[in-house]
């Protein structure tokens, strides 16, 4: 159970590590690129996503590409669950972990107990209660072990994936936007032009 806990806080300072580099959760200039370009301001919307470290700033721009395009909508839906699989990387070894420890522990305490009821037997008689209190008293610990392993990693692993539903939500949204934005005179022309260079570049 030590090892255990060990290993489950080291991958939860890395996934804490990972979401703040990538800006799980804090999407302050994509949303203001999206607000852009519902409202027709594309080229400003670009810039914004181009100067952001957002995980999802690349899908949108993608999206600000394949405007109009036929098949846009499942090729970003494919792009923005391959942008959210390295951030759910992890996941089963938390629900395993928060699964197992209570059972470990529970495996610990049945140990413990049989050892104590040998020895209460081996003692026959002459039987001290101090030591077998002692005995159960370590027994149950293991028990206590395992919950303060699992609870705090349950806790963690929701928090995550509760995370992770927001940007699925959040990319719905803006691939909802970027193929039916409120202002289209504006959009269109330029993205037809980054289509172009894009094609050009390619």
């Amino acid at each position: 159970l030590a090892f255990v806990s060990v290993v489950t806080l080291s991958l939860i300072f890395y996934k804490l590590w990972q979401y703040r580099t990538v800006r799980v959760g804090r999407h302050a200039n994509v949303k203001k690129a999206l607000r852009l370009w519902d409202a027709g301001d594309a080229s400003e919307a670009v810039l914004l996503l181009q100067n952001s470290k957002d995980c999802l700033a690349s899908v949108i721009s993608l999206g600000i590409d394949l405007q109009g395009r036929s098949g846009a909508v499942e090729r970003l839906e494919a792009e923005t669950e391959q942008t959210l699989i390295p951030l759910e990387r992890g996941f089963r070894i938390l629900d395993t972990v928060a699964q197992l420890a209570p059972l470990l522990g529970l495996f610990g305490t049945v140990l413990g107990m049989i050892e104590a009821f040998q020895a209460l037997q081996d003692a026959g008689s002459q039987v001290d209660p101090s030591t077998l209190a002692g005995g159960i008293w370590v027994a149950l610990l293991t028990t206590a072990a395992g919950l303060a392993v699992a609870m705090p990693t349950s806790i963690a692993l929701s928090w995550f994936e509760a995370q992770i539903d927001s940007e699925r939500v959040l990319a719905e949204h803006a691939i909802a936007i970027l193929q039916t934005p409120t202002n289209t005179q504006q959009n269109a022309p330029i993205a037809s032009t980054q289509v172009g260079i894009a094609a050009h570049g390619a």
